[in-house]
């Protein structure tokens, strides 16, 4: 199957789970194929979780979601260093900024530093 074949299909099953919404779909596509970001707005229940997690279904790809709140830390976000004792060793715990999509709600709920760690990480792929 040739990639524009794929897209379609993958452009047709998203529309088939996301009714009224061609647009984004279609944003969605055309920023994944340009290995771009997209900052999707909208009130409640416009399928912006769902268009996501349908889309990563269809690629077979990993799905984070991170829900921005005043008491999220940046290290909550990235990922720390944990300290595992039987070992006697630190082991990074990779955050949710590691997925292949990632859906990151309500960011202006959270701390400027919080903010700034989702910013670098979106930088860097």
């Amino acid at each position: 199957m040739d990639p524009r074949e794929s897209i379609l299909q993958i452009s047709e099953a998203m529309n088939q789970a996301i009714l009224g919404q061609q647009t984004v779909v279609e944003r969605l596509l055309i920023a994944l194929l340009a290995d771009g970001h997209v900052l999707l707005e909208g009130l409640p229940g416009t399928a912006k979780t769902r268009s996501i997690k349908t889309l990563s279904g269809l690629i077979e790809s990993s799905f984070s979601r991170i829900q921005f709140t005043p008491d999220l830390l940046p290290s909550d976000v990235t990922g720390s260093e944990i300290y595992r004792e039987q070992n006697a060793t630190f082991e990074f715990q990779p955050g949710p900024v590691f997925g292949n999509l990632i859906l990151a709600d309500e960011i202006n709920r959270a701390p400027a530093k919080v903010q700034s760690s989702l910013l670098e990480a979106m930088e860097e792929r």
